[in-house]
């Protein structure tokens, strides 16, 4: 085999560059060596499969591999297990004249009587050595001719090799399958493509300068059929940049979370005559690049000066907006296969996009949360009250601030002790134990969980010693308990007397006696006034659980209401 890629041979009487410069020998073929590999060396060992399924994307070579194993079967002088392409089989075989080639088309013969005239055939005799049946799109066939052919793989003529080519192997009868040697074609990589389309328009003298070459690339998509006739219509109308939408305005509209310029830009693509459909699997393919440039470059295949412009667009999105909206046009396109107007249900998932409090989805629930965090650290703050005279000051346990420090020319303060510091803030004052009771079960519990609630109502505040806080419990149990609620209960403290505090916690079993009783309860009864508590919050409220029936039925089905 050739050290470097050979070039199709062209054939004469062909301007279509796909079929003009089809691979005529293994040695043609690219971007499928484990094919290549397993069908030379079984030609050449003489040991052919009587059956193969060859399986993959459409413009992968299925067809056209088929041919070639023909080909060699029969060549007149093989090397290596390959057909020289020039004896009289050969070239028979290229131009579709050979007896020793039947192909069948499922897709449209694919009726039982189609397959029962393939099989009666197959015992009779053939010019060549082999007779090779080729039965294109196989899945097609109904379930009457895949049991006619069926018959025939599981004893076939010495002489027959049938290749069985199917974009979707799935689809074939498993007993089909189980009696055929399957190989898989694969896409073709982009750096294949490219150095194919090179050759080719080498070969045919095409003027293609890198710009079309690369479009056909990325329009062919790892099939290289599609590639060769993208490259044909490039060169024939000669506009690259109209061979694909352009999306800069709609992906423009949408960093900028513009729904009026976003539905602007599709509305114009979709006068230019483009598919709702194809805009949206285009638009998909291209924020792939975007993404694929943000999480592995290397991967992606967008290259040059449109690499440049997608990396741009991943630094305006960002990685997050990008996954979300792949995910939303990819929802989109599996909604339009079965919608009437397929540009509404692409014009809605654009808004989605621009509008997240539109989805429901978690990632737009993220989306929003995130622009409003950014939002408030954008937006100046509030404008400070006019200066007073002297800091406002309030101790712990008073509303109201004292009144302000004299001032130089005022008589000075009998009860003020010059030499003693006066505090500046609350949050350098330390509270007492009577102010901590004071305030726990009315304003601190309340800001605790449902669970905490719980086991709070009945606790008691036994001692602080600076900013250590002892707490009673009831039992044992409860204590074991107070790991789940010490967190919210420091957060509670620290709201309202501006202090960390530390919590300890003990037990006194004759609290049991004020753990509330609870009760059968056959419907909720309106909240007494004792039990809502002002948070200091004007949003909000508190509400304090009787029990833990009250608190699962609450926390299960939150706004449920118990009716029996």
């Amino acid at each position: 085999m050739p050290d470097g890629p050979v070039t199709p041979t062209s054939l004469e009487g062909v301007t279509s560059l796909y079929r003009r410069f089809r691979p005529g020998r293994f040695v043609e073929m690219r971007g499928q060596e484990h094919v290549v590999r397993a069908l030379r060396g079984a030609v050449a060992n003489g040991r052919v499969s009587h059956a193969y399924l060859f399986s993959g994307p459409r413009g992968t070579g299925k067809t056209t591999t088929a041919r070639i194993l023909a080909k060699a079967l029969n060549c007149e002088s093989p090397v290596d297990g390959d057909a020289c392409n020039e004896c009289a089989s050969c070239v028979a075989i290229t131009k579709g004249s050979s007896l020793d080639v039947i192909e069948l088309d499922a897709a449209s013969n694919n009726g039982v009587d189609d397959v029962r005239d393939i099989v009666a055939g197959a015992w009779h005799g053939t010019p060549g050595s082999w007779k090779v049946y080729i039965f294109d799109e196989v899945h097609q066939l109904s379930k009457a001719a895949s049991a006619a052919l069926l018959k025939t793989l599981e004893e076939p003529p010495a002489h027959v090799v049938f290749v069985l080519a199917t974009t979707d192997p799935h689809k074939v009868l498993p007993t089909i399958r189980s009696r055929t040697q399957h190989l898989e074609f694969r896409l073709y990589p982009a750096e294949t493509l490219a150095s194919l389309l090179r050759d080719v328009s080498d070969a045919a003298e095409l003027d293609a300068d890198d710009a079309t070459l690369e479009a056909a690339v990325r329009l062919g998509r790892g099939s290289a059929r599609d590639a060769l006739s993208a490259l044909d219509q490039l060169l024939a109308t000669g506009a690259v940049a109209e061979a694909r939408p352009t999306f800069d305005g709609l992906l423009e509209g949408i960093a900028r979370s513009d729904a009026v310029s976003t539905l602007g830009a599709l509305a114009t693509l979709v006068g230019e005559g483009w598919d709702p459909e194809q805009l949206a699997e285009s638009l998909a393919g291209e924020v792939r690049q975007v993404f694929l440039l943000q999480v592995a470059p290397r991967v992606a295949d967008a290259v040059d000066a449109d690499r440049a412009r997608l990396a741009d667009w991943g630094e305006r999105l960002g990685l997050a907006r990008t996954v979300r909206v792949l995910e939303t046009v990819g929802r989109a396109i599996r909604e339009m296969k079965s919608a009437p107007d397929k540009v509404v249900i692409l014009e809605v998932a654009l808004v989605r996009l621009v509008r997240p409090e539109l989805d429901a989805t978690y990632e737009a629930l993220e989306e929003r949360l995130g622009r409003r965090e950014r939002e408030r650290r954008a937006a100046p703050s509030p404008s400070d009250p006019p200066p007073a005279p002297a800091p406002p000051r309030r101790p712990i346990g008073q509303g109201a601030d004292p009144a302000p420090q004299a001032s130089p020319s005022d008589p000075p303060a009998p009860e003020v002790d010059p030499a003693t510091p006066t505090p500046t803030s609350d949050a350098e004052v330390d509270p007492t134990l009577d102010e901590v009771r004071a305030r726990f079960a009315v304003r601190v519990v309340p800001r605790t969980s449902r669970a905490a609630q719980l086991i709070l109502r009945s606790a008691r505040v036994d001692s602080l010693e600076g900013l250590v806080l002892t707490v009673a419990v009831a039992s044992e149990e409860m204590r074991q308990n107070t790991e789940m609620i010490s967190q919210g209960l420091r957060g509670a403290l620290e709201h309202e007397f501006k202090r960390a505090f530390t919590l300890r916690w003990s037990v006194d079993p004759s609290l049991a006696s004020a753990l509330p009783t609870p009760a059968p309860r056959r419907a909720p009864a309106p909240l007494r006034e004792e039990e809502v508590h002002d948070t200091g919050d004007d949003d909000a409220e508190v509400v304090v659980v009787d029990s833990a029936a009250e608190h699962l039925i609450t926390e299960m089905f939150p706004g449920a209401e118990e009716i029996s």
